[in-house]
């Protein structure tokens, strides 16, 4: 039984749903500064904020425009803009080849069961 379980869990996880959205990205005045999970915001790395992922997850972002990806993680809260699902760091943005905004697919790959107010969780 212990077998199928795990087997299950694996399959299901993943196979994590595709979600297609908008991404914008921000980076400039809020470098430096204490993110919604107390680590402080780099926009030199492949970080993003989300409004309901668990802090700590790790998400595939897919420029639907040219097919670029890139791989985040999950450490503010965000974006505050109607129809927007994701911000991305300045980095991840660069790495997708995304100005401005795009259309995106996103993947969520894994999440962390435990997370820690200031912990580097990135």
């Amino acid at each position: 039984m212990k077998k199928f379980l795990l087997i299950s869990t694996l399959i299901l996880s993943s196979t994590a749903p595709v979600s297609a959205s908008i991404a914008s990205w921000y980076g400039g005045k809020f470098h430096g500064r204490l993110t919604a999970s107390g680590e402080r915001y780099n926009k030199h790395a492949m970080t993003a904020a989300h409004k309901t992922l668990r802090f700590g997850s790790k998400v595939r972002v897919t420029n639907l425009r040219n097919g670029k990806s890139a791989v985040v993680c999950i450490n503010d809260r965000g974006p505050y803009v109607r129809g927007r699902s994701i911000d991305l760091s300045r980095a991840a943005a660069r790495k997708i080849g995304m100005h401005g905004i795009a259309r995106i697919k996103m993947k969520v790959l894994s999440q962390p069961t435990t997370w820690r107010y200031g912990k580097k969780t990135c």
